[in-house]
């Protein structure tokens, strides 16, 4: 069973929550995948956090041979909370919650439910760890639809701005995803779509294809840059910044045949989206 299991904890991986996000802002909704995005950026940033704050060990820490190499693998740092349940439920339950639509929540509870079921087969966490992180999840996922991130004006600069600094400010020392965390959050607040997406199928293939074509060249490329250069904090904070912001304008305008320029109105923001 531990193949299977192994294959079903890739959903909590980082290009997972990469094609999810960008084909639900590019297809779905524009303005509710840049909040949704802000909300992510934010549960990143408390996982890591509390990850290396509390530096609590996972199931094999004391007991090596209770997960194999290849489950260990799928384990990134301390255990309190579980990175993979909280980020699955915070960007599948944020979907949920802004759609409204009774098939998205049987989606997004069966994925989280199976991320969150692999974490404890595999033995690389407590089952404090994933319920904590389920908690923090569902929290950031409610975030997603009642929280306002403002975009305009001076509000629009100064967040990303101070975040960058931030980055920029990080000692060697910290972890990577800090940087990473703080450059979705500089990233996805600074965003602005400005663009509907397609209304046919063959549109939405196409920027599907294109558009993941476009975001992972740049992820790949940028993950090309030497070692001790790109895990900077400020670096990587940029680096996970202009991932967002390429992803969120740069595909829209080279794809604009597909994904014409038109902001969404105010009023639909919270509206169910219509098939």
């Amino acid at each position: 069973m531990e193949s299977l299991w192994l294959a079903v904890t890739t959903l909590g991986r980082d290009e997972v929550f990469i094609v999810v996000l960008a084909l639900y802002t590019w297809l779905v909704r524009p303005h509710g995948g840049r909040d949704l995005g802000v909300a992510f950026a934010l549960s990143y940033l408390v996982n890591s956090a509390l990850k290396f704050g509390f530096d609590l060990p996972r199931p094999f820490t004391t007991q090596p041979d209770l997960a194999s190499q290849a489950a260990q693998a799928t384990a990134g740092g301390p255990g309190l909370p579980s990175g993979h349940a909280q980020m699955s439920a915070t960007l599948w339950g944020g979907m949920a919650v802004q759609l409204q639509r009774s098939g998205m929540w049987i989606a997004a509870l069966i994925v989280v439910a199976l991320v969150s079921i692999s974490r404890l087969a595999l033995h690389v966490h407590y089952p404090s760890d994933v319920l904590i992180g389920l908690l923090l999840g569902g929290l950031f996922a409610l975030a997603a639809w009642h929280a306002h991130f403002p975009q305009h004006d001076w509000t629009r600069v100064a967040p990303p701005l101070v975040v960058l600094a931030i980055a920029a400010l990080l000692p060697a020392s910290a972890p990577r995803e800090l940087g990473t965390g703080l450059g979705l959050l500089a990233g996805f607040w600074y965003a602005r779509p400005a663009f509907t997406p397609p209304r046919d199928w063959a549109g939405r293939l196409v920027v599907a294809v294109l558009g993941l074509v476009m975001v992972f060249a740049v992820y790949f490329g940028l993950s090309a840059l030497p070692a001790d250069i790109r895990n900077l904090g400020l670096v990587r904070a940029l680096r996970y910044a202009l991932l967002v912001l390429v992803a969120v304008q740069g595909v829209p305008f080279v794809l604009r045949r597909w994904l014409p320029h038109g902001a969404v109105p105010v009023a639909d923001l919270r509206a169910p989206a219509q098939a």
